[in-house]
């Protein structure tokens, strides 16, 4: 046999095993054998008798619980066996909290002791008051998004929604005696971090582990980091080789939208937010790599993880609110989800691996294609916007051109900007990528409004504020000069 979670050996007695025992006591309780060495072999026990009676008091006087002591005989020698049980309370050793992991004591402290005796105590981190924040501190608009995600998803009470914010707040369960939970801090505070430290994302893009190239950081309550978080992984840190379907631009990321999501969202809510770290994103040419301080629950393994397994959050309160805005399920399905998405783009499992500093979730995929000369980069060759045009006209959607523009050539991007903003009027940045199809902004502003705005046939329609929310852009008279020759035969 050898040491385990519920078994200890040691030669003889010293009182500071009484540690070990408040570890067992402290865990899923076990036996600590007194007369066997490092290696199982009996070797027996001096005044056996004596310490029948001497370490039961001991352990009642100093750790205030109750084990019992049988002696028994192996190979001839005389043992002591040590039982005890796991008690529903916090047992400490003259002021020390001590825990049985393995086959190793460990002494509790800071957030771990915390976090112990939290859940001894029936409750968990995100479930603990917050003193001096109220609900009029609350953001509103991260209530309303809220309410409009719970009543698009329906697993909440539409009655619920219509109550106002502190019957909302109360009924999802995060006030305890008319204090907000550290929860509801989180979920909709405009600044969590004024209560919780490292209650944010950080994203950088890496050459290599030691070469950081650029990176981001994501602040405001969970519900902005998730959708801010997303929009940066997609835009800015991955590539996504672009195809067409008819006129439709098809966007396919190295890894799949679905899994990038269900693993952030995966992380948010099960981070341990005690230890003051946040969740980090490391993305490189060929991986992307999540890393937080959540721990997976006791005796749970990562081949446990990838099989059917009980919803079991970190953060139960934070989880709740998620799922009743439709954003995770209450089934403990994630990681399946995580795995499919993957499969279904022929890409590999991700590699989950729990350490003593938290949980890495790893995605892994081949870098695109070299691009074809000429071509923009992440376009396939042959489905590059060259072809728009093409494929306009051959649906009818333009009609062919009769003869050469007289006007000075303009690229087929400008050419369908041009277009559209003729035929729809001044449009803003999400609505002409809504026409056009385009879900990365930043392709949209390199080959669509920069060069138009550089050639001056288009323009903002506010100037001075060039990155207004209400910003638009607009045909001028050159770009209407040029639409007009382009239709003289």
């Amino acid at each position: 046999m050898k040491e385990h979670q519920a078994v200890e050996w040691k030669e003889s007695w010293r009182d500071e095993y009484l540690k070990w025992i408040c570890g067992f006591a402290n865990a899923q309780g076990g036996t600590l054998v007194i007369g066997k060495n490092d290696r199982g072999e009996p070797v027996g026990v001096k005044d056996a008798a004596k310490l029948l009676e001497d370490i039961p008091n001991k352990v009642r006087d100093i750790l205030g619980i109750l084990v019992d002591v049988n002696l028994r005989t192996e190979r001839g020698v005389e043992l002591l066996e040590i039982v005890v049980a796991p008690y529903p309370y916090p047992i400490s050793y003259k002021g020390e909290y001590h825990y049985r992991t393995g086959s190793t004591k460990q002494e509790m402290k800071g957030a771990a002791l915390d976090k112990f005796l939290l859940q001894k105590q029936g409750k968990h981190w995100d479930g603990v008051p917050v003193p001096g924040v109220g609900i009029k501190d609350l953001e509103p608009q991260a209530l309303a998004l809220f309410r409009k995600m719970a009543a698009k998803s329906h697993r909440l009470d539409p009655q619920v929604l219509d109550d106002d914010d502190a019957l909302l707040v109360d009924k999802l369960h995060l006030t305890e005696n008319g204090l907000l939970k550290r929860a509801a801090v989180l979920l909709f505070h405009p600044d969590p971090e004024r209560f919780v430290t490292g209650a944010c994302v950080k994203i950088g893009y890496f050459r290599t582990d030691s070469d950081l190239v650029f990176q981001d950081e994501v602040h405001g309550n969970l519900f902005a980091q998730v959708e801010k978080t997303l929009d940066l992984l997609l835009t800015k840190y991955l590539k996504a080789l672009i195809s067409y379907d008819g006129v439709q631009r098809v966007e396919t990321y190295p890894v799949p939208e679905a899994a990038l999501r269900e693993a952030l969202l995966n992380a948010i809510a099960h981070k341990d937010y005690a230890g003051g770290a946040p969740l980090q994103i490391s993305v490189y040419e060929e991986k992307v790599i999540f890393w937080n301080e959540g721990q997976l629950p006791a005796d749970w393994t990562v081949e446990k993880l990838k099989g059917k397994h009980p919803s079991k959050p970190h953060n139960p309160d934070i989880a709740n609110a998620f799922f009743r805005a439709g954003m995770i399920e209450a089934w403990g399905r994630g990681i399946e989800k995580i795995m499919t998405a993957c499969a279904e783009q022929g890409l590999p499992a991700p590699v989950m691996r729990p350490d003593f500093s938290g949980f890495w979730l790893e995605f892994s995929f081949q870098r695109p294609a070299q691009e074809t000369p000429g071509k923009t980069p992440g376009e396939t060759p042959g489905k590059t916007p060259e072809r728009i045009l093409a494929q306009l006209r051959a649906n009818g959607t333009l009609a062919p051109p009769v003869a050469p523009p007289v006007a000075p050539p303009v690229g087929p991007p400008v050419e369908v900007l041009v277009r559209l903003l003729d035929r729809a009027g001044p449009l803003g940045n999400a609505e002409i990528r809504a026409q056009l199809g385009l879900k990365d902004r930043t392709h949209l502003r390199e080959r669509y409004l920069a060069p138009a705005l550089a050639e001056g046939l288009v323009e903002p329609t506010i100037p001075d504020k060039p990155n207004s929310r209400l910003q638009k852009y607009r045909l001028t008279a050159k770009g209407n000069a040029l639409l007009s020759s382009m239709r003289k035969p």
